[in-house]
This record gives structure tokens, sequence and C-alpha cells, in this order.
């Protein structure tokens, strides 16, 4: 069995829980970007330290969230019995994509929270395939939800 073989098979039965972590990770760090901003904007104030400080590397994050979770998406998408389930996921994950796009490059005014609701929906999508409807073998997929 070759690398990608192996790294395939390893997808297809670790996806939703790679998606629901990374979704958790990409919470998280939504979560946490304002008040690291905050403090950071804080601390630089009372060093009298007025130098932008780049913080590249933590928005970086976002594109790196994104890559994990489409690659999840797919491979969940592609192990579910559920007719609805890829649909779910591929719009959630475009929602989410959507809106870190929108914030990085700042085209509409909208509230940062807004980005909880995909992140949110991605993580509870992926926990339900994972309990639920994860095709790892056609004997015990659960053909019978629609």
């Amino acid at each position: 069995m070759n690398t990608f073989s192996l790294v395939s098979n390893s997808m297809n039965t670790k996806s939703n829980l790679i998606g629901a972590l990374a979704s958790g990770l990409c919470l998280i760090h939504c979560l946490a970007t304002p008040l690291i901003f905050v403090a950071q904007a804080t601390a630089a104030h009372h060093h009298h330290d007025h130098h932008h400080h780049d913080m590249g590397w933590w928005s970086g994050l976002d594109y790196l969230f994104l890559v994990i979770s489409s690659i999840a998406v797919y491979y969940s998408a592609q192990n579910t019995s559920l007719k609805w389930m890829p649909l779910a996921l591929y719009s959630s994950w475009v929602a989410l994509s959507l809106l870190i796009l929108n914030e990085k490059l700042h085209l509409i005014h909208l509230p940062h929270e807004m980005i909880y609701i995909p992140t949110l929906s991605l993580i509870g999508l992926h926990v339900y395939n994972t309990r639920y409807c994860n095709c790892e073998d056609d004997e015990y997929c659960c053909v019978s939800e629609n």
C-alpha cells in the first residue's frame, strides 16, 4: 500500500473527527483573536511601544483551518449515507470561507460573531456524521435515514 492510499484510507475513517477538531480549533481561534489584539494593544500602550507588531502568523491560521476543514469535509461527504449531509457540510464550509474572506478583504461590514454560525454547524455536522452516519463499512451504514 503506497503512502497516498494509506493517508486516503485514514482520512476516510477519521475525517469527521479531524473536521470537528479543526472546526473546534477554528472556533477557539475566532474567540481568542479579539482578546489577543486587545491585550497586545494594551501592552503596547503601557510600554509606550507604538510599533506595529505583525500578527500575520495568527491571521494565517484562518487559512490553515480552512484547508484542513476542506479536506475533512470532502472525505466526510464521501463517506456518509445521508443524502443531505454532503450539501450541509459543503454549504457550511463555503459560508465559513466567505465570512473569513469578507473579514480579510473588508468587503461588507458584518458582525464578527457571524463566523460562529458555520463553525458551530461544521462541528455539529461532523459529530452527527460520526455518531450516526459514517459509512466505514456498507454492512453498518445507516442507510435507513434520509
